[in-house]
């Protein structure tokens, strides 16, 4: 925890970023590094009745941090995103509070 979730964004760049943005979030995220996951979500974006084109977007399931710490993650995410596609695209984050009651691991909540 957390989990990054990309859409619209090559696979290979998103194995990239496991790395490079990790290296950034972690200080921020006050988590061991092992406890972050990063996942490519094969997606097809559509548009009055098209398949169309999308431009980066990033899902993070965590548990709250704060508005302070949200707005720095979303401004590495998007910075880094950015920085990997050598473009000044448009870049989506959106953040998913999970409550520790609910999230379980081997069967507990924490």
């Amino acid at each position: 925890m957390p989990h990054l979730r990309f859409r619209a964004i090559e696979p290979s760049l998103v194995e990239v970023l496991s790395k490079s943005l990790l290296d950034a979030l972690q200080p921020h995220m006050n988590c061991p590094r092992e406890d972050f996951t990063f996942e490519y979500v094969n997606t097809t974006f559509y548009h009055e009745g098209q398949v169309s084109q999308a431009y980066p977007f990033v899902e993070v399931l965590w548990f709250d941090r704060g508005q302070e710490t949200q707005d720095a993650v979303a401004t590495l995410i998007t910075q880094h995103i950015r920085d990997i596609l050598d473009a000044d695209v448009d870049v989506a984050v959106i953040f998913t509070a999970l409550e520790a009651c609910a999230y379980y691991d081997n069967g507990d909540h924490y």
